[in-house]
């Protein structure tokens, strides 16, 4: 097995199967067409790592942005009751659209939850343990493009650009057809760092963003991500469109660094060995970075001395007369 045939084996172990790609995008789109039908909402659009295709397996949730007329909801965007109100109006939307016991548009929602930014809505039985929900967000667009969203612990509106991120992660794809491939086995990597608390799945996202090359393939595109990363990841992870701040303020930062640094390490030995053409020991360093879905030889044993344990073949030392003192 060559190095190529090793990451295509660990992507294929990493990334959802196409027909329930295609299912999680057809409940967004079942979502999106009917809130498009209600006559206050202007736009309706996917955002998440599915709009992105970075998402990772398996697919629980996906994430809708719903763009309402600001003439028709005049109190929206200004800090106050407004936000919960603008989420209680979603729910009610959904219900009235796709609830199970009465939905005019289809028959697919099982409870409702209000949470801090969005409405998540729940299809499948509580018991199922793939069971798959939709986080549905209002929002007002602003004359710069953004969005306002309703955050409905502060009572506040908060700008947010989910737009930005989906449309520079696509220039990335276009530029280096390895770069959504590369974000999903990196969010992977994440889940077994070895770093205190859990790192957000955006935390990674950005990071590649910043760190992986444009060209190349894909062994030194990772041997480089992990060598920029253990620096820059000291310097916080930050919203690229700069107007949510730091994306995880509780991140372990020295532990990540740490981690990215030592698979930097691995990565190098094993850039170095498939250059000598020892692709086995390459095999098996990405394997120690990666686990077990890269697939890797098993190292040969080690020699032993064949004079260990065989003492009929050690000839006997022969005895002298010695003078006794």
């Amino acid at each position: 097995m060559g190095i190529n045939e090793g990451f295509d084996a660990l992507q294929k172990a990493v990334d959802e199967d196409i027909e329930k790609t295609r299912l999680a995008r057809g409940r967004r789109d079942l979502f999106k067409e009917a809130l498009l039908t209600e006559p206050d909402v202007l736009e309706t659009f996917g955002s998440g790592s599915l709009s992105r295709s970075t998402q990772l397996k398996p697919i629980h949730d996906v994430d809708i942005v719903v763009v309402y007329d600001p003439d028709e909801h005049p109190d929206w965007g200004s800090s106050g009751p407004s936000a919960e109100e603008a989420l209680e109006h979603i729910r009610s939307q959904v219900n009235r659209l796709l609830s199970q016991s009465k939905g005019t548009h289809a028959t697919v929602v099982r409870h409702t939850l209000l949470r801090n930014h969005a409405v998540k809505c729940f299809l499948d039985d509580r018991d199922d343990p793939e069971a798959f929900t939709v986080d549905v967000m209002a929002a007002l667009r602003q004359p710069d493009d953004s969005l306002l969203i309703p955050e409905q612990l502060s009572a506040r509106w908060v700008p947010a650009n989910p737009e930005y991120l989906i449309n520079i992660v696509a220039e990335r794809q276009r530029a280096w057809s390895y770069f959504r491939p590369l974000v999903r086995l990196l969010k992977q990597w994440r889940l077994d760092a070895p770093v205190e608390g859990r790192v957000k799945s955006l935390v990674m996202e950005v990071l590649a963003l910043q760190c992986l090359p444009t060209s190349g393939n894909r062994s030194q595109g990772l041997k480089t991500f992990f060598t920029a990363a253990a620096v820059r990841v000291n310097e916080g992870v930050w919203d690229p469109a700069g107007l949510c701040g730091e994306i995880q303020p509780d991140l372990d930062r020295q532990g990540l660094s740490d981690a990215f640094a030592e698979a930097a390490d691995l990565a190098d030995q094993a850039c170095a060995a498939a250059a000598e053409g020892d692709t086995d020991e390459a095999l098996r360093l990405w394997q120690k970075i990666f686990g077990e879905d890269f697939p890797a030889p098993a190292a040969a044993p080690k020699k032993t001395n064949s004079l260990i344990g065989a003492p009929a073949l050690i000839t006997a030392r022969p005895i002298k007369d010695a003078p006794q003192g």
